[in-house]
């Protein structure tokens, strides 16, 4: 990239676009048979708790303060932009035991494993939402920018969320690299048609080149609008080669489905865990991790080394924005046990695994 280059000439966020259809069409999907699928919709393997209504969830969303963050977003962009950062490059002789990650923000994280690269849930736009202006406002700017990334081999999408999948990101993606997009069942309805979509069920695999991908159980839920929800799968995701293993958890809650992934696939070289959206814990605590039941997962993972996601980019919840990262700092003080790393770095910023 050409240093001179000024940061407003790059797309460190993209402008939303409008997908209001997904808040009102009702989608149909025919599957083959899924042990996890009623025939209608996509459920948990543990029921969700009593008390846990849609209604609840409802009210929730239309009395809670939703901008508490008191974030000053210029300031924000001012410091990101005067702050010195690697620039990610293509690695096309890169071994295979040469492993990076950056955090690019939010769930989105580029994976470099040898010469290939893959993104995590890509997602640039400054709202999380149906429309311009709708849902969550990016505070903070994607740690690279669209233009700094290197070659993308494939995109790994857990799940239908509008701050998971981002249509305007995705859009953009496509028409520079054309990869393929793995995802869970029924999410393809939601994609332009020209995209190269390829829809898993949990436990299935996928090969691209030497890596091995596989659709990973999470406990959480899909929609993204009021006709559709759970009609498409949500998950993460594990890349193997040979016995290395990077897991993306996805957006999920607490669940014994850490220790299976464990118990089958052995312990992550490195795992992207979320940490953030927990708050109430009433309404949260069955799809979103706080930041101790993450520091559980990581355990029951035997992860190697964790990297902490989903904080810090969109106000989703009720939590305060420094809150995760000093929940995580206390449950692994608290720990008497020896611990592996589980990291929390800042947007843009590498991990060497």
């Amino acid at each position: 990239m050409d240093m001179k280059q000024k940061p407003e000439q790059l797309h460190f966020q993209l402008p939303t676009k409008s997908c209001w259809s997904h808040t009102w069409r009702q989608p149909s999907f025919k599957f083959m048979y899924s042990n996890h699928h009623n025939g209608d919709r996509f459920f948990n393997a543990l029921p969700s708790p009593a008390g846990r209504g849609r209604a609840e969830l409802i009210k929730w969303l239309l009395t809670r303060k939703s901008s508490t963050w008191n974030v000053d977003i210029n300031k924000e962009h001012a410091e990101f932009h005067a702050s010195k950062r690697a620039i990610p490059q293509n690695r096309p002789n890169a071994s295979m035991d040469d492993w990076q990650v950056w955090f690019v923000g939010h769930a989105t994280v580029l994976l470099q494993i040898g010469p290939y690269n893959l993104l995590t849930d890509p997602v640039w736009c400054e709202y999380a939402g149906p429309a311009p202006g709708k849902g969550a406002k990016r505070v903070i700017p994607a740690g690279i920018a669209l233009e700094e990334l290197p070659t993308i081999h494939a995109v790994l999408l857990s799940h239908n969320h509008y701050d998971h999948m981002d249509l305007a990101s995705l859009q953009w993606l496509h028409e520079k690299f054309a990869m393929p997009i793995y995802t869970g069942l029924g999410n393809a309805w939601y994609l332009p048609k020209s995209f190269y979509v390829l829809e898993m069920d949990w436990w299935q695999s996928s090969l691209l080149h030497e890596l091995k991908i596989i659709y990973t159980p999470a406990q959480h839920f899909s929609g993204r609008g009021l006709r559709d929800q759970n009609r498409a799968l949500w998950g993460g995701f594990s890349v193997l080669h040979g016995k290395d293993h990077c897991f993306f958890a996805g957006d999920t809650g607490y669940s014994p489905h850490f220790k299976e992934i464990q118990n089958r696939l052995g312990a992550p070289r490195v795992a992207l865990l979320p940490i953030g959206a927990y708050e109430p814990r009433a309404l949260m605590g069955y799809t979103h991790m706080n930041p101790q039941e993450s520091f559980q997962a990581h355990q029951d993972l035997h992860s190697k080394c964790s990297l902490a996601i989903h904080y810090r980019t969109f106000q989703l919840t009720d939590e305060r924005r420094e809150q995760p990262e000093i929940d995580l700092k206390i449950a692994m003080k608290n720990t008497s046990k020896l611990m592996t790393p589980f990291i929390c770095i800042r947007e843009g910023r590498r991990l060497v695994v």
